[in-house]
């Protein structure tokens, strides 16, 4: 596409246009913002950067072959035959210039955005099961998974949300594959103006699972977080496009029993859905559950209508009810589907990889593989785990640890909750990054070794190398976990689910917890 074809006047405004240099009008053929990755024909976007500064790499973009560059501070030197484009923040223009350069994909689909601390990963793909299993043509892009109107493949990046550039692309190859249906997994970095990686994507529904504490390091305060959060609301009223389906206008969904749900709602010029697994008051209320390792039984109200529906899915966790609630709604509104007829499909949905994965190699004790990285999501999983321990006398032996150069306050709180539920605890690495493995493990142990949570006494008294282990190397921590595990406990490994790689200071291991998990088993003489 010519230059000129999608940097219109409209787009120069959004964009943040300061001037622009060079006659020619080259034919584009691909957007970059590495220049490693610049070919012939490409636009180069020159990012300020944490650890470098892309303007340190226009000459390497030219030589590459790149036309175009998208730049905000002064070029001395300039090269003939190049268009120079200077804009206010380099960053925040690649989202129009990207919508724009794509044909804007999001205004030929109904998209949904999922934001959330938790539970978006799993949202997105319940969403995208339940419409697959209604007829209709969807795609989406989370955090584990991708699929754009096909098979679903493997997400290789540990990134949420990706930048602009890429996030369009996406969103154009689900359009061009014939999708009705778009669902984003929307991260608090992507939704936020520092990145503006959503900033052009037209929703016309989103929907919330929970607020709590993470990537404070990112957004400063936790009122910034949910602001940044809040976006998606903001934006969910721009578009619908004329599908021909009964989508009867834009909307949101909501957690009624986040603290933040009175916040959204206020903000919200949509109808808002909301749903209680809580069992107060909502749309759709959770009136009763009852949980094992392989599933849940529940019932819930519409009290609108008075009635009772029974459901029952194949997802591990009883904190998935509120996916599956929050996924009912979403493609209830956006198919115009009364949510009585869809709940029979819930019973066939899948999980998620790496979600309360149940590795099972005839060993005497259950092993789970889970994502849960942040106090929010260890507050989720570990009471009912120990609820149903209780009954039989199991103990829970936790293995998790904390990512490196993102926020440090929630790692005392790991290890106190923790400690709270667990009968034994492996400290070992999540992703270290830049700093000492050690120095995070020991800050985790100090919520470990906190012996008084407030009112609740804690079970046991930790004492290390006893029922408390400090072990970096993550495949060795797992082979100590299950070697200490006994008939009728469970193992949870917290912290990697799905993801590919142990990232370190000077190294990106790859890596795989289930398979990893499946090894250490099998090593142990379980087949």
């Amino acid at each position: 596409m010519y230059f000129s074809q999608f940097f219109t006047k409209q787009i120069s405004q959004k964009s943040g246009f300061i001037s622009i240099e060079g006659k020619t009008d080259p034919d584009i053929n691909s957007l970059e913002y590495d220049s490693r990755n610049v070919k012939q024909g490409s636009l180069f976007f020159a990012l300020p950067g944490i650890h470098t500064d892309g303007s340190l790499y226009i000459d390497d973009a030219i030589n590459r072959g790149a036309s175009v560059i998208v730049h905000e501070n002064d070029i001395a030197e300039k090269k003939d035959g190049i268009i120079y484009l200077k804009v206010k923040d380099a960053r925040f223009a690649m989202s129009p210039i990207s919508a724009s350069y794509y044909r804007f994909p999001s205004q030929s689909m109904l998209v949904t955005g999922v934001t959330g601390t938790e539970g978006k990963s799993t949202t997105v793909y319940l969403i995208w099961q339940l419409l697959t299993m209604l007829g209709k043509k969807a795609g989406f892009v989370s955090t584990v998974q991708r699929c754009f109107g096909g098979d679903v493949i493997w997400n290789s990046e540990h990134q949420t949300t990706p930048e602009a550039p890429v996030v369009q692309r996406l969103l154009r190859e689900i359009a061009d594959n014939g999708c009705e249906y778009a669902v984003l997994e929307a991260s608090s970095h992507g939704l936020s103006p520092k990145t503006n990686r959503l900033g052009d994507v037209d929703f016309c529904s989103g929907v919330l699972t929970n607020i709590t504490h993470e990537h404070l390091e990112f957004h400063g305060t936790w009122e910034q977080y949910r602001d940044d959060k809040a976006n998606l609301f903001r934006a969910v009223n721009r578009y619908v496009p004329e599908t021909g389906s009964s989508f009867a206008g834009s909307f949101g969904v909501i957690n009624n029993d986040d603290k933040s749900a009175r916040y959204i709602i206020k903000l919200s010029k949509n109808k808002i859905f909301r749903y209680s697994p809580a069992g107060r008051d909502g749309d759709v209320i959770l009136e009763a559950i009852e949980s094992c390792a392989w599933g849940n039984w529940y019932v819930i109200s519409i009290p609108e209508s008075g009635e009772l529906i029974q459901l029952r899915d194949r997802l591990p966790g009883a904190y998935n009810s509120g996916n599956v609630l929050a996924s009912l709604l979403t493609v209830s509104g956006l198919t115009g589907v009364p949510l009585r007829e869809i709940a029979p499909f819930v019973k066939y949905l899948k999980p998620v990889r790496g979600r309360m994965t149940n590795i099972n190699k005839g060993q005497p004790f259950e092993a789970v593989v889970d994502y849960a990285h942040t106090p929010s999501s260890f507050q989720t999983i570990f009471p009912p785990l120990r609820a149903r321990m209780d009954k039989t006398n199991g103990r829970i032996i936790s293995l998790f640890g904390s990512a490196g150069e993102r926020d440090t306050k929630k790692r005392y709180e790991q290890g106190k909750i923790a400690a709270y539920y667990s009968d034994i605890i492996i400290l070992t690495d999540e992703d270290p990054r830049g700093e000492k493995p050690e120095d995070i493990l020991e800050e985790i142990k100090k919520g470990v070794l906190e012996n008084d949570d407030g009112q609740n006494q804690k079970r046991i008294i930790f004492k290390q190398e006893e029922n408390l282990f400090l072990i970096p190397e993550r495949p060795a921590a797992i082979r100590k976990a299950l070697s200490l595990a006994k008939k009728g406990d469970l193992v949870l490994l917290l912290g990697k689910g799905h993801e590919n790689s142990i990232i370190y200071a000077d190294k990106t291991m790859p890596y795989d917890e289930i398979s990893e998990t499946e090894k250490a088993l099998s090593d142990l003489g379980f087949n």
